[in-house]
């Protein structure tokens, strides 16, 4: 059986999760696992846990903390407290609120809990009024994380008034960006900008994002490029790698030679809910 987890660099891997429905638009989830210098792990927004992604987890080390990067990315944080009980549970801006049924044990700030602070970096990303998202940065492997602020989607995986709607809204490559209604909620851009200057000032060389494929190389002008709406300048679309431009260039990793099959189209659109 092909195993569930990809390493996506040094120290770090990742595995998918179900397509969900975001109001009626179907999105791909993403979790990632950091293997932490203590020799814990460091989850990052979780996907469903079945029993075989429980003993892969299981085979790299004991689960110390569970991280919930924004107040979108809650669904399974129950079940894999459950699974993990001497887990820590991290709540994001604004989620103690929203999920009351769980008892978080410390909330995210702008600097990174002692827990991963020797292996991770992190930043609150201020100003919207609607919703703030910490982002993260995997020193070992150079890996900017993103939830929400950073989607890619490849064309061709909305259809119909979908497909206009989400190249309206900026998220379909090779546009890379937040959502241009989210976008507009951040009044502050004062407060967003001075901590998008903590995140370009990272040594990014990969980026991960929850509903998007990752990126394996010139990673900071990928992301320079994706905020290019927050910075004020012209879009210049930096080249990237991903899964597919590396398979097709015939440098795809062995750990990613299963994605020389043809992507499926997406499914229709499940019924609404968390990611």
């Amino acid at each position: 059986m092909e195993p569930m987890l990809r390493e996506f660099g040094p120290g770090i891997w990742t595995t998918e999760g179900p397509v969900v429905s975001f109001f009626g638009f179907p999105y791909p989830t993403r979790m990632a696992a950091i293997k932490l210098s203590s020799g814990g792990l460091f989850v990052w927004s979780p996907v469903a846990l079945s029993p075989a992604l429980k003993r892969e987890i299981d085979a790299l080390g004991p689960v110390c903390c569970v991280v919930s990067p924004n107040l979108l990315h809650h669904r399974f944080l129950g079940e894999w407290k459950a699974a993990c009980p001497d887990a820590r549970l991290f709540a994001s801006p604004g989620l103690r609120r929203r999920r009351k049924d769980l008892a978080f044990d410390a909330d995210l700030g702008d600097a990174p809990d002692p827990l991963w602070a020797a292996d991770i970096d992190q930043v609150l990303v201020r100003g919207s009024f609607a919703m703030t998202e910490a982002v993260f940065f995997h020193h070992a492997s150079g890996a900017a994380i993103f939830a929400d602020l950073i989607q890619n989607f490849p064309q061709g995986w909305f259809n119909g008034w979908r497909a206009l709607l989400a190249r309206f809204a900026g998220i379909v490559a090779p546009h890379p960006g937040a959502p241009r209604d989210w976008r507009a909620s951040f009044t502050n851009r004062r407060a967003a900008r001075a901590a998008l200057e903590r995140i370009l000032a990272w040594p990014i060389e990969r980026v991960l994002m929850a509903h998007s494929e990752p990126v394996y190389a010139n990673g900071a002008a990928f992301v320079r490029d994706a905020f290019g709406w927050l910075l004020g300048r012209r879009r210049f679309h930096a080249p990237v790698d991903t899964p597919e431009t590396m398979v097709n260039s015939g440098r795809v990793p062995a750990a990613l030679q299963p994605l020389r099959t043809p992507a499926p189209k997406a499914p229709p659109p499940p019924p609404e809910r968390a990611r």
